[in-house]
């Protein structure tokens, strides 16, 4: 009787436990990064970004649609090359992922984008600047930074105008990133009737530079643009350095972080190296990234890298839409997604336009200055 009544006891506890777990609506979320290879560092950051509101959305115990979420992330990693994007992209397609953010690199989300939007699935890249990301045709992708047209024009016009460039050379890295913002920013340059001496390419994996550096030296460049990452800015740096190639250097975001002194091993001048990042906040806003980046500091013991802000505000987007919707079925919340406007992250006001652009899209200049990136302004 004893026992019997024992295992009546556990089968309703069982039925009981299983009413409950289904009252709660589970929401998986993707995420994809470079998480290995040279900018697993990056990779990293974004993921951290994630994970940061991730916990902050399941500590407030959100409800989307009269039910308490549960927000569970699912990172993979793409180690920025397209063929494991888009085998990543199909692995959560799969998992049945209420949305995805990422992926960092233009060059794996823009074939990851195609897989996503086969499946219905929302794609919100938080640094992905290439323009074809967002002009395929596809109304499930969207970013919350400003394209490569506007990262390198900005910074070409920059060039000219205010460093008085009056020979260019341009370096690009044959990525879908920094052959698109190389392209932008000499397009720009020589808008303003300003010659580019010398066009050199390497790769986002190369560590020797001198063939190139020691061909474009011949050109007495006076200012230096290169379109790729940092972990190639860094040592590409001590190189010149090296060369006696005592010129300007200018990239966009992908060389824009926190560690790019120590890659460069303390080889830059103060003032030698401006370059840009998509987004921008200025006045009260400031307040809001400050407090991000003590938060997440406190979260991982380590600074921001670059992009885990951008992260950070385009899942907390997403859900925001799920919220109105009163769903998270990628069907019924993408509309209401798309048309995301006056959202106040830490990285600005995100909203977007037709096409999944961001409008109004601010980028922050920086310099660097005893080792210290240095913010010179914000531009829109």
């Amino acid at each position: 009787m004893q026992v019997k009544f024992n295992v009546m006891v556990g089968a309703a506890a069982l039925l009981f436990g299983s009413t409950v777990f289904a009252q709660d609506l589970i929401v998986k979320i993707g995420h994809v990064g470079p998480t290995s290879g040279s900018i697993a560092q990056l990779g990293k950051d974004n993921e951290n970004g994630a994970r940061m509101a991730i916990d902050e959305l399941n500590a407030k115990g959100v409800t989307i649609g009269g039910k308490k979420a549960k927000f569970e992330l699912l990172a993979e990693d793409d180690a920025g090359d397209p063929k494991q994007g888009t085998a990543a992209a199909q692995k959560l397609v799969d998992s049945k992922v209420n949305g995805v953010i990422g992926h960092l690199n233009s060059g794996t989300s823009i074939p990851a984008s195609k897989i996503y939007f086969d499946a219905g699935i929302p794609q919100i890249s938080p640094s992905s600047t290439n323009p074809k990301f967002t002009r395929q045709g596809y109304k499930t992708a969207f970013r919350v930074v400003a394209d490569d047209v506007h990262l390198g024009g900005t910074l070409g016009r920059y060039a000219v105008d205010k460093l008085k460039g009056k020979s260019v050379a341009v370096i690009d890295d044959r990525t879908a990133y920094g052959q698109g913002v190389a392209d932008e920013f000499e397009k720009a340059v020589k808008a303003k009737g300003v010659k580019i001496v010398g066009r050199e390419f390497t790769k986002d994996s190369a560590t020797d530079f001198t063939a190139i550096l020691t061909n474009l030296k011949a050109k007495k460049p006076d200012v230096v643009f290169f379109g790729g990452m940092n972990a190639v800015a860094g040592p590409m740096l001590r190189q010149m350095k090296q060369l006696g190639l005592d010129v300007k250097y200018m990239g966009g975001d992908g060389i824009c972080t926190a560690d790019l002194p120590s890659l460069s091993a303390g080889s830059m001048a103060d003032g030698q190296v401006v370059c840009a990042e998509a987004g921008g906040i200025e006045g009260a806003q400031k307040a809001g990234m400050t407090k991000f980046y003590a938060d997440y500091k406190k979260k991982f013991g380590i600074e921001v890298q670059l992009y885990a802000p951008y992260v950070y505000d385009a899942l907390n987007v997403m859900v925001s839409a799920m919220v109105k919707a009163g769903s998270a079925e990628p069907a019924k919340y993408l509309p209401v997604l798309a048309k995301t406007s006056g959202y106040k992250g830490v990285t600005g006001t995100i909203g977007f336009d037709d096409k999944g652009d961001i409008k109004n899209g601010a980028l922050t200049l920086y310099t660097y200055k005893g080792g210290k990136r240095e913010q010179i302004a914000v531009v829109r």
